[in-house]
């Protein structure tokens, strides 16, 4: 394995600029991390189920797995080798990124179930590498402890289908399980836009498109341009960052899609103004009209930690779905009040629940602890109230 003068040149620039797109690296003999230890290092990424590679020159690799770095046992990656496997995995326009930028991201589909995004850059100097497992495992509702109305939501011929929560809530998991659940049922095509993809789809009855930004397409604004074109049936535009995607997924719920997004927001009824945010005073009228009318179900979750050895964490949910009810109050701008509406048994009926009603069924179930409920209600007076009713307060 021979230092290569070029590179190692390349790779003591100045970073300028962000570096563009590119498309999947494509493993042929050029390019074959099998011809190096790369190969052999993401062989055992797979092989112990970890979710990340990570790579250092002067260190062995690491794996992390549940959460934790472990070594793998096997000598260090010297800056040498690392230069060499850079050298022989990357095109020569990802070479020219890592010098240009200090960075270079690509996606290797290692076989047909397992794709690994990786990041190359370099760190005081030196180069260091970072793999993100990609998996096809996707898991179904009664797998993630989610209700059965989420199926019938899955399932919608066209409209607005928003999830919220924080960073880390399981959002990408839920969606990826509504994707599969419609895979499954319908042939129709699915076209996602993700940023970045977290779990392979596999054609079942439906056609599926997986864009990934930075990989497959530049970024958010192109590929919202080209989507129509791309003669979608159900479509998920990843997160509504600004007030150019929430058009773009109403606009394409409005044309006859099925629209899955996710939102930051703390609870399905905030949702609403999380989106109002997005826009100038004058826009929120005409925005409300059309969501009274595209909105199909808005579902906000949190990961909670369980009671059970098995179970590390639950979502803990809250579903407002659209009936002639919702839309009045929100053509009406009384969406303040659909928290209270929530509650409310006809609601119940139609499979919505409100927060509290999810914890209070969790804390009952015994499958989390009182405290914990507690520290993750939006009101704690409400959700003790409700556990006296059904004697939870016992289990403290």
């Amino acid at each position: 394995m021979h230092h290569d003068p070029e590179l190692n040149q390349q790779l003591h620039r100045t970073p300028h600029a962000e570096p563009h797109g590119h498309v999947v690296l494509d493993p042929d003999k050029d390019h074959d991390p099998h011809a190096t230890r790369f190969g052999d290092f993401l062989k055992a990424c797979i092989k112990v189920n970890a979710s990340d590679l990570i790579m250092k020159a002067g260190q062995p690799p690491r794996v992390r797995v549940r959460g934790s770095l472990k070594s793998l046992d096997t000598p260090p990656v010297s800056t040498e080798e690392f230069l060499s496997i850079a050298k022989h995995i990357l095109s020569k326009e990802l070479q020219d990124d890592l010098g240009k930028f200090g960075s270079a991201d690509f996606a290797y589909d290692y076989d047909e179930k397992t794709r690994f995004r990786v990041n190359i850059f370099q760190a005081r100097g030196k180069l260091a590498c970072a793999c993100r497992l990609i998996s096809s495992n996707i898991r179904r509702f009664e797998e993630l402890h989610l209700p059965e109305i989420m199926s019938q939501i899955s399932l919608q011929p066209q409209g607005l289908v928003l999830l919220s929560g924080v960073t880390g809530s399981g959002k990408t998991t839920t969606i990826a399980a509504m994707l599969d659940y419609v895979n499954e049922r319908k042939p129709i095509h699915i076209v996602t836009i993700e940023d970045p993809i977290e779990y392979l789809l596999t054609d079942k009855k439906a056609t599926i498109n997986q864009r990934e930004i930075g990989i497959d397409v530049l970024d958010f604004k192109t590929a919202l341009r080209a989507l129509v074109r791309e003669n979608p049936d159900v479509v998920l535009v990843g997160e509504m960052r600004d007030k150019e995607t929430f058009e773009a997924a109403v606009n394409a719920a409005e044309t006859g899609h099925l629209v899955y997004g996710t939102i930051h927001a703390s609870s399905a009824t905030q949702t609403f103004s999380r989106i109002y945010g997005l826009f100038e005073a004058e826009e929120v009228e005409q925005i409300r009209k059309m969501l009274a009318y595209q909105m199909r179900a808005f579902v906000y979750q949190k990961l909670l930690p369980t009671l059970h050895e098995h179970i590390p964490r639950i979502p803990a949910i809250e579903i407002l779905v659209n009936n002639p009810i919702v839309q009045k109050f929100i053509l009406e701008a009384r969406e303040g009040e659909l928290r209270e509406y929530l509650k409310s048994v006809e609601a119940r009926q139609q499979g919505m629940i409100d927060f509290n009603g999810t914890l209070v069924d969790l804390v009952e179930k015994e499958m989390i602890h009182v405290r914990i409920a507690e520290e993750a209600s939006p009101n704690a007076d409400d959700l003790r109230m409700r556990l006296k009713k059904i004697g939870g307060v016992q289990m403290r």
